[in-house]
């Protein structure tokens, strides 16, 4: 656990701001870090090591908190969290940091939000690491509308459902926006058809816990991509599956292997 949180900067767009910390080797490849539903660049990124990971490999790395997340603005409007809209703000944060391509890694949500990234604007994907959603992110990932509900609820002592008193239990935690992060949850899930996966040709890392029961299956996503690859990380669920050694590992063999 690292807890050595980075100097956050801001930029706007579009009437919202966002937050981002840009590490590591500044004349390094670029590495854009999109963490998932509820988390925070910090505790996505930071407090598991990944910045200190990458940094000493030799990478920038940079983190955005996604809008509704950490320090960045947190609309209560559900239009605001489509994918599409997240994904222009990564893209947006390129455009203000100068950065023409960048690998692209994300987390659960981040993973989706990445594939969004590389859908809408390929030229600036150098890879893709999708970490914790495999098929999912074109099947779906089950029932979320109680998370909305457990997000919502006055305590979680009123909270039964098991995976929603979960999220809620994070999101106290974290003292997040709760009213935010259920907009996020309603309108943050739209599907990747098999046709655009399809379509996403940069290098693609998947890495899905062996004990994850959100994600779905990673090869089965790999297998609809024509550049993709799966690996298991062993032993770990959903929430646990970030910070493995593992999953560090083949991400660092990963992009050695690009720059060869």
């Amino acid at each position: 656990m690292n807890l050595n949180v980075p100097h956050y900067s801001h930029f706007l767009r579009d009437g919202v701001q966002l937050s981002y910390f840009d590490e590591g080797d500044p004349s390094g490849a670029p590495v854009l870090l999109i963490h998932g539903f509820a988390s925070s660049a910090a505790v996505n990124w930071v407090h598991p090591g990944w910045v200190k990971t990458l940094g000493e490999a030799g990478y920038r790395v940079i983190g955005i908190d996604n809008r509704g997340h950490g320090n960045s603005d947190k609309p209560h409007d559900p239009g605001a969290y489509y994918p599409a809209i997240m994904a222009d703000d990564a893209v947006g944060l390129l455009n203000h940091l100068g950065i023409p391509q960048a690998h692209v890694m994300g987390y659960s949500m981040g993973a989706r939000i990445s594939a969004f990234v590389a859908m809408a604007h390929p030229e600036r994907v150098q890879s893709l690491v999708f970490g914790g959603l495999g098929i999912g992110m074109v099947d779906g990932v089950g029932d979320w509308d109680p998370i909305a509900e457990a997000l919502r609820a006055p305590s979680l002592d009123v909270v039964t459902h098991e995976r929603g008193r979960m999220f809620r239990a994070f999101a106290d935690q974290t003292r997040s926006d709760r009213i935010a992060l259920a907009a996020c949850i309603e309108t943050s899930r739209v599907l990747v058809t098999r046709e655009e996966a399809a379509k996403i040709d940069v290098p693609t890392l998947i890495a899905v816990g062996t004990k994850d029961d959100i994600a779905g299956s990673g090869q089965e996503l790999a297998d609809l991509m024509p550049h993709a690859r799966a690996i298991d990380i062993p032993g770990r669920d959903h929430m646990l599956a970030v910070g493995d050694r593992v999953f560090k590992a083949a991400v660092l063999e990963f992009y050695r292997g690009i720059a060869e």
